[in-house]
C-alpha cells in the first residue's frame, strides 16, 4: 500500500477529546500564573501559608476580643495551662494566652518593618551599583564589603547599647547592615539584564536611571526580591528573640516573643509553660517564612537562573 492510499482517519487521536486538547494547547500561561502553579503543589509553603495567616489573625483579633489586656496582673501566679487560661499565667499573674498574641504584633512588626527597610535600601543601592557599572560600582561594593567584615550581632549589640534597647532602635539596628544582602542579589539582577534591548533603548531615549530603575530594572528583579524578603522576615524575627532574650530587645511591660521567653527560662524548673509557648511560636513563625520562601524560590527558579 503506497502513501497516497494511505486513508486520513487512520492520523485520528484515539481517545481524548481533540478540541479540548486544540484549546488546552492554545492557552498561554503567564509567567505569575506559572509560579502560583508551581508555588500551590509544594504542600510545605502550603503549610507554611496556613501558618502565617493563623498567627497573623490571632495577632490581630485575640488581643481585641480577649477579656483580659496584656498587661492585666489578675492576682493568679505562674498557674498552670487550664480552662481559664489556656497558656497559664506568669509570675505577675498575666495571661500567657494574651500576652503571646500580643507578642506576635511586636515581633512580627518588627520583622516585617526591619525586611522593608533592607528591601529600599538594598534595591536602590544595588540598583545604582548595577546600573553604573564602573567606577561607581566598585566604590559602592567594597562600602558593603566593608560593612560585612563586621559580624552583624556586633553591630547590632553595640547599636542597641547605644541607642538604648526599644522597638524602633531595634528596627534601626536590624537594618543598619541587613540590606547588604539584598543590594548584591538586586545588584547581580540588574547586571544580567541592563544590557537587554529594552534596557538600551530606554536609555537611548534618555529615560532617567530611576526610571530605568522603577519600570524596567525592579520589575524584571522582583522574583529575587520577594525571596530574599521573605526569608529576611523570620531572621530578623530571630535576631529579635536573641537580643530580647539577653535583655536588649524591647523594654516592659511591652511583649514580645523574646522578651517571654527571657522571662521563661528565670522560671523553667517550676513553670516550664512560660518557655515553651514563646518558644514554640517562635519556631513555628520561622518555619512557616522560610517554608514559604523555599517554595517561592522553586517555583521562580526558572526565573531566577535566567
Amino acid at each position: 500500500m503506497t502513501q497516497q492510499q494511505i486513508e486520513k482517519d487512520k492520523f485520528k487521536i484515539v481517545g481524548g477529546n481533540h478540541e479540548a486538547t486544540e484549546k488546552l494547547a492554545d492557552k498561554s500561561v503567564s509567567f505569575w500564573k506559572e509560579v502560583f502553579l508551581r508555588f500551590s503543589h509544594n504542600k510545605l509553603a502550603i503549610i507554611g501559608i496556613i501558618i502565617l495567616i493563623v498567627v497573623i489573625l490571632m495577632a490581630i483579633f485575640v488581643p481585641i476580643l480577649s477579656q483580659y489586656k496584656a498587661s492585666d496582673q489578675l492576682g493568679v501566679y505562674n498557674a498552670p495551662p487550664s480552662a481559664q487560661f489556656w497558656f497559664g499565667t506568669d509570675d505577675l499573674g498575666r495571661d500567657i494566652f494574651v500576652r503571646i498574641w500580643e507578642g506576635a504584633r511586636i515581633s512580627l512588626f518588627i520583622g516585617i518593618a526591619a525586611a522593608i527597610i533592607d528591601l529600599i535600601i538594598g534595591v536602590i543601592w544595588g540598583s545604582i551599583s548595577g546600573l553604573s557599572g564602573g567606577r561607581v560600582d566598585n566604590i559602592m561594593m567594597r562600602i558593603a564589603d566593608v560593612l560585612t567584615a563586621v559580624p552583624y550581632l556586633l553591630v547590632v549589640i553595640v547599636l542597641l547599647v547605644v541607642m538604648q534597647p526599644g522597638l524602633f532602635p531595634m528596627i534601626i539596628a536590624l537594618s543598619i547592615t541587613g540590606w547588604i544582602n539584598m543590594a548584591r542579589i538586586v545588584r547581580g539582577e540588574v547586571l544580567s539584564i541592563k544590557n537587554q534591548e529594552y534596557v538600551l533603548a530606554a536609555r537611548t531615549l534618555g529615560a532617567s536611571t530611576g526610571h530605568l530603575i522603577i519600570k524596567h530594572l525592579v520589575p524584571n528583579a522582583l522574583g529575587a526580591i520577594l525571596v530574599t524578603m521573605t526569608l529576611t522576615i523570620p531572621s530578623a524575627i530571630f535576631t529579635e528573640s536573641f537580643l530580647s532574650y539577653l535583655g536588649l530587645g524591647v523594654p516592659a511591660p511591652t511583649a514580645s516573643w523574646g522578651t517571654m521567653a527571657s522571662d521563661g527560662n528565670k522560671a523553667i524548673a517550676n513553670a516550664p509553660w512560660r518557655l515553651i509557648f514563646p518558644a514554640v511560636f517562635i519556631s513555628l513563625t520561622i518555619f512557616a517564612f522560610n517554608a514559604v520562601g523555599d517554595g517561592l524560590r522553586d517555583a521562580l527558579d526558572p526565573k531566577l537562573r535566567k
